[in-house]
């Protein structure tokens, strides 16, 4: 097998491969490794956008960031963003080729592998270490012929594969020992050793089981990660994580700030709120009915992949006019991408792009209308603030930062006010006008996915919201930039996988010294 790369394949998708894939990024910069992760075929709704404006799976920028490297196309060359059942948009090497249904993506699938070959070579040339993620499960047997994401890219890489397990939702025994059992001989011989997730408790009580383990498949356990309480990484977009999102019931003590998240049924990019989740006394919570809304002091509607249909099902749960009555009670509104979409007057969408539907109306909290278009924007910007909002009263420009992927235009009506002016567009530099903010400085949308990780706006939203509800800020805790949040994040989920992980033997197994 080749040196410097390991694969992590799952028994099953939602087994914790991402999140030990950026642990295991962090261990190997600090280690003094130039690392990258790559993962060939991502589906997701959770995406991030390169500095060369190149869109990918959101896990693969966070591990990068983990890695301390700036994420590239090559690490998710192909990402597939599901628009409906069986239909999803095809982006390879950043950019969108097509919305394909199974079967054309099955016919397409020998063009990505050759892509996916170019990008593991681009890899492989610049970096010491890459750490592969895989999807799934490598043993759904009625997708083997066709994987371009499990054991034939540990195949083509020549890496070994670390089998990880989720041990906290139980039947961890079987999931490894029928994975194993379900994959050819060579396949199995590429397995070096498992892991196992998630885990609570004494793990005395655990060894005889592992004995067991080792015995019966022949395999190192290499490890046994506990579960990870607190700490604030960014996870993998998939339908069992943003439903989960829905079964989070964060308790509201006194004192604390609620922040709702409408949660649209095709909502994407669900890690913008990470960064508010992360500050203390802010609870955020998700929400899809009406009778979940309460009194919220903020709420937010995020993006999605399917902005027409979402906002026909604001309508028919009941949840817009809800919003409505809220905001005109003088709760602030934050509308991001689609979200932002959904607070003007009306949509039009005369090519199709997202629905069957010619024109819908909005919330009508903004003055704004929004037309979809074929050609999709995806950017990282730079922009200053120049409207007076519920969090800006200054008259002083500030800049923010964020990124942008949309397949929309919108057009301010009369009297309507930007909320900021983009000048930095992918490196390159521009004057756009970005969002809209309404009269009353409490509803604001804009395209900048990421606007809530720019500290000086978290800070100045806790400040306005802590006033409103009478909460002394002297009481609160420090403030601390996102990148020091994230930094501390990465330092402390690789020091709990560094000591729970055979380290040496990982480096023995790939043909490393450690």
């Amino acid at each position: 097998m080749k040196d410097r790369r390991v694969m992590l394949q799952g028994t099953s998708s939602n087994v914790g491969k991402s999140v030990l894939t950026a642990a295991l990024c962090r261990i190997f910069k600090e280690d003094g490794f130039k690392v990258a992760p790559f993962k060939s075929q991502n589906m997701a709704l959770n995406s991030f956008v390169t500095k060369d404006g190149g869109e990918i799976g959101r896990a693969q920028g966070v591990q990068a960031e983990a890695a301390g490297v700036d994420a590239t196309v090559d690490m998710n060359p192909v990402l597939l963003k599901p628009k409906k059942d069986s239909v999803a948009q095809v982006i390879v090497r950043g950019k969108p080729v097509g919305d394909m249904s199974v079967k054309d993506y099955i016919k397409y699938k020998p063009q990505a592998l050759e892509i996916i070959k170019e990008s593991l070579s681009n890899l492989e040339r610049d970096y010491d270490v890459i750490v592969i993620e895989g999807a799934g499960s490598p043993a759904e047997v009625n997708l083997k012929a066709h994987d371009i994401a499990n054991m034939k890219i540990a195949h083509l890489a020549d890496s070994p594969v670390l089998l990880v397990a989720d041990i906290d939702r139980g039947g961890v025994m079987a999931s490894l020992v029928g994975t194993l059992e379900l994959l050819d001989q060579e396949e199995r011989d590429r397995v070096a050793g498992l892991v196992i997730n998630k885990f609570r408790g004494d793990i005395s009580i655990l060894q005889p089981a592992l004995d067991f383990l080792e015995e019966r498949t022949g395999k190192p356990v290499l490890g046994v990660i506990p579960f990870l309480h607190d700490i604030n990484i960014e996870e993998e977009d998939s339908v069992v994580m943003t439903e989960r999102l829905l079964k989070e019931k964060p308790e509201l003590e006194e004192g604390d700030l609620d922040v709702v998240v409408v949660h649209l049924p095709h909502i994407s990019n669900f890690t913008d709120f990470d960064s508010l989740k992360m500050e203390p006394g802010v609870r955020v919570r998700y929400i899809n009915k009406v009778q979940d809304l309460g009194e919220p002091d903020l709420i937010v509607l995020p993006g999605t992949k399917n902005t027409v249909d979402d906002l026909i099902h604001l309508f028919q749960s009941g949840l817009a006019q809800a919003i409505r009555e809220k905001a005109q009670q003088g709760t602030p509104v934050v509308g991001i991408c689609g979200g932002y979409q959904m607070l003007g007057q009306k949509l039009y969408d005369p090519e199709h792009v997202e629905s069957d539907q010619d024109i819908v109306d909005g919330l009508g909290l903004l003055n704004t209308v929004s037309t979809f278009a074929s050609e999709k924007i995806t950017s990282q910007v730079q922009a200053k603030v120049k409207a007076k909002s519920f969090f800006s009263e200054s008259e002083e420009e500030k800049e923010v930062s964020g990124y942008e992927i949309h397949m929309g235009r919108t057009e301010l009506l009369s009297g309507a006010t930007p909320f900021a002016q983009i000048f930095l567009r992918s490196g390159e530099a521009v004057e756009f006008i970005d969002g809209a903010v309404s009269a009353n400085g409490l509803v604001i949308g804009t395209y900048m996915h990421g606007i809530f990780d720019n500290d000086w706006v978290r800070q100045n939203i806790i400040r306005f919201l802590c006033q409103q509800k009478g909460i002394a800020l002297e009481g609160w805790a420090e403030f601390k930039t996102q990148q020091q949040l994230k930094e501390e994040a990465y330092d402390q989920l690789a020091q709990v996988v560094r000591d729970n992980l055979n380290m040496p033997l990982l480096y023995q197994l790939m043909g490393m010294k450690g």
